[in-house]
């Protein structure tokens, strides 16, 4: 049996209590200019650690797509992890499915009265779908049908959380960070507020659902590759659910993360 080697980074932008399992790696996203907090930086290497105000996560993912060999690689965040069997997962727990799982996702988040569109419309700015969509219709007209099947459910795959097969990681990001360069030059965010103009990381985590539907759609992927992990997830629901409320029926976007 082949032996695959795989590595999930664990993007942070300050000291934070890290798992110890040699399968993570925690990486300090957004580092470009700043000053060491004792993790790898993600502004070594082929990379584009001076984007994280505005794509996020998605600069450590960049970073470990390029600079990192094993045959898969990963993505969670400080205080989001994946577990299996109600424990943080750990590289003996995921060793059995490698070869056999293409990509490993997060449980699917439910909005029940939302779909994917209408909760980011109603939380933040409508225009920042439009112009991804038009993107996708430009650059990969192949999946637009793929595009709004996605963005009209009301699950899906968030937080930009993933394991991922080395093959379908270069097929992946290259997609991804195609459409995002794009978009990115679109749209105009001199007078947004801080928390608005990381609207890329929010794009991509919509487009990991239509890359997914699409790929399945394909056979390309075929179901039985694909597997949700559990999460834990610190959730601030208190605060949360409000906010939630006043975006939907009052249009009051959210100012900040939870």
């Amino acid at each position: 049996m082949e032996d695959y080697s795989v590595k999930v980074i664990v993007a942070t932008h300050k000291p934070y209590e890290m798992p110890s399992d040699k399968l993570y790696l925690p990486v300090h996203v957004g580092a470009a200019g700043k000053e060491s907090i004792g993790y790898q930086r993600d502004d070594e290497g082929d990379n584009i650690s001076n984007l994280n105000p505005y794509f996020c996560e998605l600069t450590g993912f960049y970073w470990a797509w390029k600079n990192l060999k094993e045959d898969y690689i990963g993505l969670v965040h400080y205080r989001r992890l994946f577990t299996m069997n109600g424990r943080t997962l750990t590289e003996s727990d995921i060793k059995p499915y490698l070869g056999k799982i293409k990509v490993f996702t997060p449980c699917k988040r439910r909005y029940y009265i939302e779909t994917l569109k209408s909760h980011y419309d109603h939380t933040h700015y409508p225009e920042h779908l439009k112009v991804t969509r038009n993107t996708v219709e430009r650059l990969y007209p192949e999946y637009l049908d793929s595009y709004d099947k996605a963005v009209n459910r009301t699950w899906g795959y968030m937080f930009n959380m993933m394991i991922i097969d080395r093959t379908l990681l270069n097929d992946y990001c290259t997609w991804l960070f195609n459409i995002l360069d794009d978009v990115f030059k679109q749209i105009d965010t001199t007078n947004y507020p801080v928390f608005a103009k990381r609207y890329v990381g929010r794009m991509s985590e919509i487009l990991f659902n239509v890359w997914i539907e699409k790929k399945l759609s394909a056979g390309e992927i075929k179901k039985s590759e694909i597997m949700e992990l559990e999460c834990n997830v610190e959730e601030k629901w208190l605060v949360k659910i409000p906010a939630f409320l006043k975006a939907k029926f009052f249009g009051k976007k959210y100012e900040g993360s939870f």
